[in-house]
This record gives C-alpha cells, sequence and structure tokens, in this order.
C-alpha cells in the first residue's frame, strides 16, 4: 500500500499534537514496520522547516530529515506537477500539488486530516483513523 502523508500529519507527530498524535504516529508504524510505503513530498519538508523554523535549529532540521527519511521515501516535486496542480484550479494550491504527486506516484491514499481539502482529488483522501479502520493489523 502506498500513501503519500500529507505536511499536518507529520506536524502532528513531530509536535505531538493532541487529540491527533497517537493515530499519526500509528501511520508512521505502518511505513517503518513496510506495511504501507510512505511518501512524503519535498514541499512537506519545506514546509516543515518553515513552520517549525522556531523551534528547529540547522542542527535540530538535519536530524528531523534524518528520521524522517527512515520512515518515508522523500519524492520530488515536478514541474509537471505544478503544471497539473494549476490546471485544477483548486483554491488551495499547495493541496493541488500534493494530489498531484500522489496521482503521478500512484498513491493509493493521501493521508491527511483535511479531507475537503482533497474532495477533488484523483486519489482518495483519509485520516489516519480511517486508513487504520480498514486495514487488518
Amino acid at each position: 500500500m502506498r500513501l503519500l502523508i500529507d505536511t499536518n500529519i507529520i506536524l502532528d507527530i513531530l509536535m505531538a499534537r493532541e487529540p491527533y498524535y497517537k493515530d499519526s504516529a500509528q501511520i508512521s508504524k505502518l511505513c517503518e514496520t513496510s506495511i504501507a510505503e510512505g511518501y512524503i513530498s519535498t514541499l512537506t519538508f519545506a514546509n516543515l522547516a518553515y513552520i517549525m523554523r522556531k523551534e528547529l535549529n540547522p542542527e535540530k532540521l538535519e536530524n528531523v530529515l534524518k528520521t524522517l527519511s527512515l520512515l518515508y521515501r522523500f519524492e520530488d516535486l515536478t514541474a509537471t506537477d505544478i503544471n497539473t496542480a494549476a490546471s485544477l484550479k483548486w483554491d488551495d494550491f499547495e493541496d493541488a500539488m500534493q494530489a498531484s504527486i500522489a496521482r503521478r506516484i500512484h498513491s493509493d491514499y493521501i493521508i491527511t486530516r483535511n479531507l475537503k481539502d482533497f474532495k477533488n482529488s484523483e486519489v482518495m483522501a483519509l485520516t489516519p483513523s480511517e486508513l487504520l479502520a480498514r486495514i487488518d493489523l
């Protein structure tokens, strides 16, 4: 099972945001144990670095990158992804780029807490709890 993990899920884990942490961490565990292939777009990492800039000095940022690299595969944002996202004409361009990447890598699901943002995505979006309810562990 191939998953594109949205930025908010990674933030839930890194910032231990309740009440979302437990289910988001379970998604990470699926990727760590190879039950799922987890992908993060390079756009997500750039967003994380920006959002957490006060908490992450350069050394901590490097450690986060190394840790995430052990659990997930990073997928580059391409010019085709940007063009595809623009043609979708979604209100949130960043979400359109994530959906474009998910489609290109043949992701089974986009894992996010913002389902409404992906209602028009070709790749189905699920919350962590929805995915966990669908799989038999």
